[in-house]
């Protein structure tokens, strides 16, 4: 029950777009066509099952033991980047044409913090591996639902009545914003 109450948690109550507002780059910056923010959002969400997973053990076996705790950031930006150039390689190789939607936004994926940012919470919360690994995976399906949900919302203002003032980038920004307040309703929720 434990893993069902983090991974519903990490999707809509601290959804890490809406709440903790985190990885916005590529959120604002790759949600222009749904394909393309789903298939960033399956990137993500590689990486950071990953990337929560390998952190945890490097945490735990490695820098713990060494009393290197000090080391913690760069070597979770090592992993991280590892992991990113794996996708690449792979995403590269399988889908030539989502690789060149995604563009600069895949190797920024390295950068964005919303990686970053879990892997160092699930070290936080003195998550066990079991929860470290589904805090992760969690938090890129809220990743990936933000993004795909904004994506819709962005291809459907494209053909709508939009005050001139207003299109483009502006509208995206009120659009987010509203998404997450939205989402801010969910912050009542009571689980377990």
């Amino acid at each position: 029950m434990n893993i069902v109450i983090i991974v519903i948690g990490a999707i809509f109550i601290n959804n890490v777009i809406f709440s903790r507002f985190l990885g916005i780059c590529p959120f604002l910056g790759v949600s222009k066509q749904v394909e393309t923010a789903a298939g960033m959002g399956a990137a993500v969400t590689f990486v950071l099952a990953m990337a929560s997973a390998i952190t945890y053990v490097v945490q735990y076996a490695i820098l713990d033991p060494l009393n290197l705790g000090y080391l913690q950031t760069i070597a979770f930006i090592l992993v991280i980047a590892t992991l990113v150039q794996l996708v690449e390689m792979i995403i590269k190789k399988a889908s030539p044409s989502l690789y060149q939607a995604l563009g600069v936004y895949l190797p920024l994926i390295t950068t964005n913090c919303a990686v970053l940012g879990i892997a160092l919470l699930n070290i936080q919360y003195e998550y066990n591996f079991i929860e470290t690994v589904f805090h992760g995976i969690g938090a890129a399906l809220g990743f990936t639902l933000a993004i795909v949900l904004f994506a819709g919302v962005r291809e459907r203002l494209e053909t709508s009545a939009v005050p001139k003032a207003l299109e483009g980038f502006p509208i995206a920004l009120i659009t987010a914003g509203l998404m997450s307040i939205a989402f801010l309703g969910f912050s009542g929720m009571q689980l377990g």
